[in-house]
């Protein structure tokens, strides 16, 4: 959610649980050295305004490949996380990753890995740095999501949920059981947020409502 509209859910008892804050784009962002001044620049100035707007998560990504290495794309995006992290820190705001597919959506993304995204936050070592994981994007780029959850719990910070094919609904007409993984989130002991980011075919209330009951475990 953009910054002009983090106050409109508290306006109705609602937590914008994501923020866009300035990190950079899906294609440009943390794994290119010269991206790194100005996502520090607009980190500087809009994560005081989300800790103020109690906005508890910001976004960033890592950007696209283009012919750079995965391990050279990691070296960059520790450095640029380790330039902001401290802002994060000061404000009790978490700058979470995300991790997204290459393989439909976003061709040539270099975060399209748990390993890749676990290792990156990891050597960042803070508490206010962590992985968006999406669960549409990891199911598509490479299943196993319970046993994935369970051993990442230290480095994940926020979850999106998205039926597979097509992220839509998350009911019995897609392919993962989220019940399932929903208890998988519960038994790690997760206390952040599940943030249900798919396109509704039908009535987007009623869906939401029975995403809400699917996800109730």
């Amino acid at each position: 959610m953009e910054i002009k509209d983090w106050d409109i859910p508290r306006r109705y008892g609602l937590v914008c649980t994501m923020g866009y804050a300035g990190g950079g784009t899906i294609p440009d962002a943390m794994n290119r050295m010269e991206n790194h001044a100005a996502i520090e620049a607009a980190f500087r100035r809009n994560i005081p305004l989300a800790a103020k707007a109690g906005v508890p998560n910001v976004i960033t990504f890592s950007g696209n490949r283009r012919g750079m290495s995965d391990d050279e794309g990691a070296r960059n995006t520790i450095l640029g996380l380790n330039r902001v992290k401290k802002i994060a820190e000061d404000q009790g705001v978490t700058i979470c990753l995300e991790l997204l597919n290459s393989k439909r959506d976003h061709p040539d993304y270099m975060a399209d890995h748990t390993a890749w995204g676990a290792r990156v936050v990891r050597e960042v070592n803070s508490p206010r740095v962590k992985l968006l994981y999406d669960i549409y994007h990891m199911q598509i780029m490479e299943g196993d999501l319970i046993a994935t959850i369970r051993e990442n719990k230290d480095v994940i910070g926020h979850f999106h949920t998205g039926g597979v094919p097509g992220r839509h609904e998350i009911d019995a007409t897609q392919e993962i059981q989220y019940p399932a993984v929903m208890q998988a989130i519960v038994e790690s002991n997760f206390s952040g947020y599940v943030a249900h980011e798919f396109v509704p075919r039908g009535d987007p209330f009623r869906s939401l409502r029975q995403a809400m009951t699917i996800c109730d475990v």
